[in-house]
């Protein structure tokens, strides 16, 4: 069988599996060891063996169980709850000004849990029973937190980009730093929408009579966040640590966040560790079996096959990058992130590194698909999400409608991502 056809088929049994319901760390697993034992037998056990081995004790990937162990103290620590109530402060009186806070928390608590699953629950837990205490259209008011939700992917520290890096042997401290910019670009992207469709609104809600002085001084919530934020991308742009470590600094400062604000408690600290540690086994197993996989492909000789036949098509780099999104949209209609990144990158990064595409620059491209495939129905997890946090019984419908106008600001974004590349490229540049 020619490789080409060896990875159509192989990505389309992986597809199989996942229909199936196959978890997707088990699907790669077995279809990266079953097409490298068709082609070489026995022998491909032992060097996946090495590669095992050689992928868990790879220092760098302990930054993910880190930053996931940082998500869950704040999650658990109580810093959501005060960063919303100081935007709903700044942004009182202003026709849609919860819908701001909620985008901004979101972007807040981005910058220091490194999920999207758990921004768009932790925020929506906050803000939806004053949104529906003050007359929120619940489609407004859901959209803006499965948009907002689906930042914890792009502004860093990213598990995302953290595992596109292990993938692609890119610099995981670049990748942060590359995703600064266009972060604070799309929160304001998403902002702009909040107040273009408000314009000539009349605000429902009453003003809380709030001083300019009362607003900044309540902004001192916002501080430890910020110090835990910049600790991180300061460590690594200055040199001074690895992702790791700057990982280790984060959950250090959150620790003592948490023991200033008097809320450190022995459930606490069990609860945090035994759900990043069910959530780190999961995502290191599956980016142990990405490497299987990536193995499988390159000792074939299909991940070469498949560069060439993409190239073969002759398009140019932009027409390769608006093919490909095209097609992760789609895509992601019907797998979740993690799959998704995981199941194409190993195929489609070779050639997009032969287009001379920058590395760094994909995998911004890359997570904006994500944050895309979070919002997209019928899978889209941060749509589950914020309507699993709704107390009043509607459907998903209204969620879904809440999210049409930010998923177009995303596609609109990506294409603008593309006619100016340095809005990604300028900061680790």
């Amino acid at each position: 069988m020619e490789p080409v056809h060896a990875g159509l088929l192989g990505f389309v049994v992986l597809l199989g599996l996942l229909a199936y319901g196959m978890p997707i760390g088990v699907a790669m697993l077995l279809v990266g060891l079953g097409g490298g034992v068709l082609a070489f037998g026995m022998a491909f056990l032992v060097s996946s063996a090495a590669v095992v081995w050689g992928t868990l004790s790879e220092g760098g990937l302990l930054a993910i169980p880190l930053f996931i162990l940082m998500g869950e103290l704040i999650l658990r620590g109580g810093l959501a709850d005060r960063m919303y109530s100081v935007f709903a402060k700044w942004f009182d009186g202003v026709p849609g000004g919860l819908l701001y806070s909620n985008i901004g928390s979101c972007a807040l608590f981005s910058a220091t849990s490194g999920s999207s699953v758990a921004t768009a629950a932790t925020v929506g837990t906050v803000a939806l029973p004053s949104m529906a205490a003050r007359g929120y259209p619940m489609s407004a008011a859901l959209g803006s937190l499965a948009a907002g939700g689906t930042l914890g992917i792009l502004i860093p520290p990213s598990i995302n980009l953290i595992i596109y890096g292990s993938i692609t042997e890119t610099s995981v401290g670049k990748l942060f730093l590359a995703g600064v910019i266009p972060g604070l670009l799309l929160t304001s992207c998403f902002m702009a929408w909040i107040y273009l469709s408000h314009l000539g609104r009349r605000q429902a809600e009453p003003r809380s009579g709030l001083s300019v002085l009362d607003k900044v001084r309540a902004s001192r919530d916002l501080l430890e966040p910020a110090i835990i934020f910049i600790a991180v991308i300061g460590s690594l742009y200055s040199g001074l640590a690895t992702a790791s470590e700057s990982a280790a600094i984060a959950v250090a400062l959150t620790l003592a966040v948490i023991v200033r604000g008097g809320r450190l408690t022995a459930r606490l600290v069990s609860d945090a560790f035994i759900s990043a540690a069910r959530t780190s086994g999961m995502v290191l197993f599956i980016v142990l079996s990405a490497f299987v996989l990536n193995l499988a492909l390159s000792l074939t000789g299909i991940g070469e096959a498949m560069t060439g036949w993409i190239l073969g098509f002759g398009l140019t780099p932009v027409e390769l990058l608006l093919a490909l999104l095209v097609f992760y949209i789609v895509l992601g209609m019907f797998m979740d992130t993690l799959s998704m990144m995981v199941a194409t990158i190993p195929l489609i990064f070779p050639a997009v590194v032969a287009a001379q595409i920058d590395p760094i620059w994909f995998g911004i491209f890359i997570i904006l698909m994500c944050e895309l495939s979070l919002i997209t129905p019928p899978v889209g997890m941060n749509l589950f999400v914020v309507q699993g946090v709704r107390r009043d019984g509607g459907s998903i419908r209204d969620v879904i409608r809440g999210v049409i106008p930010y998923a177009l600001i995303m596609v609109l974004f990506t294409l603008l991502l593309i006619a100016f590349p340095g809005i990604a490229t300028w900061l680790p540049g």
